[in-house]
């Protein structure tokens, strides 16, 4: 039986420079696409970090780590979502169920 919905997790690294209203527009932005149809367990900020090498010329990041259940049609939305979105530098999503 296939499974209608499954659990995921999203890390997205945000570019440093954006402030904390551009952080959390972001953040709610992507909280509500996953909430459309689907919903968020957890959103946790770890904030700056150092990255492990640089990306764009940047050696830091804003990262935020996202827990959601969801159908499967979801995070490939998600992901697209990220790859336009111009502050974000780098995004993972990841089934947990596999």
């Amino acid at each position: 039986m296939a499974k209608i919905n499954a659990n995921y997790e999203a890390l997205y690294i945000l570019k440093p420079d954006l402030n904390e209203e551009q952080i959390k527009a972001l953040v709610e932005r992507f909280k509500g696409v996953v909430e459309a149809n689907g919903t968020v367990s957890e959103i946790d900020e770890w904030g700056k970090r150092r990255l492990a090498y640089p990306i764009n010329d940047l050696m830091e990041g804003y990262y935020v780590l996202m827990t959601f259940t969801a159908a499967a049609a979801i995070p490939a939305e998600l992901d697209r979502i990220f790859r336009i979105t111009d502050g974000v530098m780098r995004s993972m999503i990841v089934c947990k169920d596999e």
